[in-house]
C-alpha cells in the first residue's frame, strides 16, 4: 500500500468494523487531571498521544504538534508544563501528538498521522470526556506546518474520513515553511540542507507540500498565525495569511519580540505563561472560536 492508503486503511481497522467504534479500556481513562494518558491513534512506535482531561465533562479540546524539523521531536519533552497547565486551567482538554518521522517515513505521511491522531481523538470523544465539536489544532515549526497542510490541503482529513469542519481553527506558532519553495530558494545552505532532507529537490512535490498552494477553499474554518522576529517567518506567516484571507478564510497574524532560534523557541516554551505576550492572545482567540465569553 502507500503511505496514504495505509494511513486510511489502519484508521477504518482502528475504528472497527462497520463504523463500530470499540470503546476505550477503562484503565486507560483512569489518570487524574494534570497526568497524561498514552494512548496509541496506529500501529508504529510513533502514532502514540498524550491526553490530558480537566475535570470537568463537554470541554474543548487543544491539540499540538511539536517541532523539530520533521526529523525529531517528542510529545513531551517539545509541549511544555507551561501549555498544558495552562489549558488545563482554562478548562480546555489537551494532547500532544506525537508522528513518525523523516527519513523513516515521509512528510505526506507525517501530515496523514496528525490528521488520523485527530480522527481518533474525536472517534473516541464520548470516552474522553471532550466536546467533538470544539477542536483546535496548534503546532509549532515543523509541527506548524503540518497543522497548516492539514488545515488547507483536504485530502489528509478526507483519507481519515474527516472534513473541513472537524476542527474549529488552527493555532500556527512561528513555523516557515508554508511555501516550501520559496523557502528553500532563500535560507542559508545549512537550513536548506534541512528543508531538503524532508521535502526533496522536486520543485512540484515541494508546492504540493505548501499550505500556501492549497490556501483556496476549502480550508479549516479559522486561523491564527504568530511568528516572532525572524525574517522568513515574518514574510511566511503574512503570506499565508493574505492567501487564506483572498479564499475567505479568517486569518489573523500577530507578530511578538524574540529574534533568531531563541525567539523561535522562547514561543513554544513560554506559551502558557500569563507574563508572556502571546498567551492572552492565544486565550481571547481562543475563547471567540469555542464560543466562550
Amino acid at each position: 500500500m502507500t503511505g496514504k492508503r495505509s494511513s486510511a486503511f489502519l484508521l477504518l481497522m482502528a475504528l472497527g468494523m462497520g463504523g463500530v467504534v470499540p470503546p476505550l479500556a477503562a484503565a486507560s481513562l483512569a489518570a487524574s487531571q494534570n497526568v497524561p494518558i498514552e494512548l496509541a491513534y496506529g500501529p508504529a512506535p510513533l502514532q502514540k498521544l498524550d491526553y490530558y482531561r480537566p475535570s470537568a465533562q463537554g470541554f474543548p479540546l487543544v491539540v499540538f504538534v511539536h517541532g523539530g524539523a520533521w526529523t525529531s521531536g517528542d510529545k513531551g519533552n517539545a509541549t511544555g508544563k507551561e501549555k498544558t497547565d495552562h489549558f488545563l486551567a482554562q478548562g480546555y482538554a489537551f494532547a500532544s501528538l506525537n508522528y513518525r518521522l523523516v527519513p523513516s517515513c515521509t512528510v505526506e505521511e507525517q501530515a496523514q498521522d496528525v490528521a488520523s491522531a485527530l480522527a481518533f481523538l474525536l472517534a473516541h470523544a464520548g470516552d474522553l470526556g471532550f466536546d467533538p465539536n470544539r477542536v483546535v489544532l496548534m503546532g509549532h515549526s515543523a509541527g506548524a506546518h503540518l497543522a497548516a497542510l492539514v488545515g488547507t490541503d483536504m485530502q489528509y482529513l478526507a483519507a481519515a474520513r474527516l472534513g473541513p469542519d472537524a476542527l474549529r481553527g488552527i493555532v500556527l506558532l512561528d513555523g516557515a515553511a508554508y511555501d516550501v519553495p520559496y523557502q528553500i530558494a532563500n535560507v542559508g545552505k545549512m537550513m536548506q540542507r534541512t528543508y531538503l532532507e524532508a521535502f526533496g529537490k522536486d520543485e512540484a512535490r515541494q508546492l504540493e507540500l505548501s499550505p500556501i498552494h492549497h490556501a483556496a477553499a476549502p480550508n479549516t474554518g479559522a486561523f491564527l498565525i504568530l511568528h516572532v522576529q525572524r525574517p522568513d517567518s515574518i514574510a511566511q506567516s503574512n503570506a499565508l495569511a493574505g492567501a487564506l484571507k483572498d479564499a475567505g478564510t479568517d486569518a489573523r497574524v500577530f507578530g511578538f519580540d524574540g529574534k533568531g532560534l531563541a525567539g523561535h523557541l522562547e514561543i513554544n516554551r513560554r506559551l502558557g505563561e500569563s507574563s508572556y505576550p502571546a498567551t492572552p492572545v492565544v486565550d481571547q482567540w481562543l475563547r471567540e472560536i469555542f464560543g466562550q465569553k
